[in-house]
């Protein structure tokens, strides 16, 4: 098993079952011509890589129209303008493009959102902890599973964890509601994902620039499972068969915006908000951090419209009504501390190792404004042993998974980490704060089926206010070996481990 803690739960898929037949093909980007140029002015060169940029632009539409013919004057081509927000995606290969269009009046930042080029990419073989469900497990559970239970659910501790099972004899929530998956891609054709998928509400944004394509949401063979996994613990149908989401009774939409090998980049992170915002999605769940730099720092010019860029793009989504969640990380930082050593970045080329304030350099989407920032807690409720954590930092915790060994499940479960849904039609566990935000997001989907007019920031204050207070645990010595792995700061209220406490889902259809 690949160590939890090394990144964010970017899993590279352990696949149950044949790999998919098809390989979907992405829509080329482009911009109508009264946008921009198709080519560069002649006398500004265009030697270097091709890299992909966003521009930031401040003034209105008037404003915009004047830096789209300053891009095209610096050797930039427009991929795609999001005016509603003023960001701009540009291709060039101008290697002082950045540097000239800063200069354009109308532009309050601009970076590239790579340092590799947009034609190579490595390989980002990164940890995740994805363990296969076997056969006896599968059969052992289907036995034990009741009349009111999914075939898989005995296996499943994490709902009995946050009262999720308590909830389902409620209500599974309202199909009103929809909850948008911003990961690698959702295998919509999944028998426990097909009954509540909104393919209207799906999208593949790799390119920064939206494709509907039919299926250009899902991954493609040999791409990972990791937004498959998200979606069925957010909402797997209850069925009968399979695994059960905490509101199974909510839709899905999948937004892809991850490389085929592995890189969230700024770009379709914009566009996946930009989507989201406009499409009806009440909530969206994050479970990665943006590419190639771990810590974005506003100090950098480049980093800094990166992070501008995503800002713009949250904040654009809240106002049109979505609670956007994230997962905080799988690295064991303290996010509140005065420095963290960032050694991973940036990752698409060579990392080199770096001392950060995480005040002025952000994990983003997860430790922005408004973003509902998620730890992980394991089979006995404690703080996983990978997870982030931060005063004031962490907003709420759910069940990420742990070690086995560290925090073993009671019967009749069986591993420490989260079952769910792969690609064809199969189970896996996995383990991370990418497997805790998509609780928290489940919960939030059955507080706004219960509270269908209540505004994000209601929905985010009722979240907070049921959870289950839950103190600090300190000393912390996860791996009992006699030494502090981490320290706690706060009151049972709010503190670093938990936040406001463990999300609890039948308060959010019982308040």
């Amino acid at each position: 098993m690949a160590h939890l803690g090394s990144r964010r739960g970017r899993a590279l898929a352990l696949p149950v079952g044949l790999a998919l037949t098809a390989s979907l093909g992405f829509l080329p980007s482009g911009a109508s011509a009264a946008e921009l140029s198709d080519a560069p002015a002649a006398a500004v060169a265009s030697d270097g890589p091709k890299l992909s940029y966003v521009v930031n632009v401040d003034g209105g539409r008037s404003a915009a129209k004047s830096v789209k013919k300053a891009i095209a004057a610096a050797g930039g081509t427009i991929v795609v303008a999001y005016d509603q927000i003023g960001v701009i995606v540009v291709h060039s290969q101008n290697p002082d493009f950045a540097k000239k269009i800063r200069k354009a009046r109308g532009v309050v930042s601009a970076g590239a959102t790579r340092t590799a080029p947009l034609s190579v990419q490595g390989d980002k073989s990164v940890g995740g902890g994805t363990q296969a469900l076997t056969e006896a497990e599968a059969k052992a559970a289907a036995a034990r599973a009741t009349d009111e239970q999914d075939a898989l659910e005995p296996l499943q501790w994490d709902l009995p964890a946050i009262k999720a099972d308590k909830a389902h004899q409620r209500t599974l929530g309202s199909k009103r509601v929809t909850v948008g998956v911003i990961d690698t891609g959702v295998d919509d054709t999944h028998p426990d994902l097909a009954p509540n998928f909104s393919a209207a509400k799906s999208a593949n944004c790799v390119s920064g620039k939206p494709d509907t394509t039919a299926g250009s949401w899902r991954p493609n063979p040999g791409e990972s499972d990791h937004g498959t996994h998200v979606a069925g613990t957010i909402a797997a149908a209850k069925n009968g068969i399979g695994v059960t989401g905490v509101a199974p009774g909510v839709k899905l939409a999948g937004i892809k915006v991850s490389t085929p090998d592995g890189f969230f980049y700024t770009e379709a992170v914009v566009c996946g908000f930009v989507w989201a915002a406009e499409h009806g999605i009440d909530i969206t769940n994050n479970s990665y951090y943006t590419d190639p730099w771990m810590f974005a720092c506003k100090n950098d010019a480049d980093q800094k419209a990166l992070i501008e860029a995503v800002t713009r793009a949250t904040r654009y989504a809240e106002r049109k009504g979505t609670v956007n969640v994230a997962a905080a990380g799988n690295s064991k930082f303290d996010l509140a501390a005065d420095s963290i050593v960032d050694d991973s970045s940036p990752n698409d080329s060579t990392p080199g190792g770096r001392t950060i304030d995480p005040k002025e350099c952000l994990d983003y989407p997860a430790m922005l404004p408004g973003v509902v920032t998620v730890s992980a807690t394991g089979a006995k409720g404690l703080k996983a042993s990978y997870s982030n954590y931060g005063l004031g930092v962490i907003d709420i915790a759910a069940p990420g998974g742990d070690r086995t060994a560290y925090q073993t499940p009671d019967a009749p479960a069986v591993n420490g980490l989260i079952l769910s849904t792969t690609v064809n039609g199969g189970y896996n566990y996995k383990g991370g704060t990418s497997m805790a935000s998509p609780h928290a997001a489940g919960v939030l989907a059955l507080i706004k089926s219960k509270h269908p007019t209540a505004s994000p920031a209601a929905l985010k204050a009722l979240l907070y206010a049921q959870a289950d207070r839950h103190a600090c645990t300190n000393p912390y010595d996860i791996d009992a070996d006699g030494k502090v792995d981490a320290v706690c700061e706060g009151g049972k209220n709010k503190n670093g481990f938990y936040g406001a406490g463990i999300v609890d889902a039948l308060d959010a259809v019982r308040w």
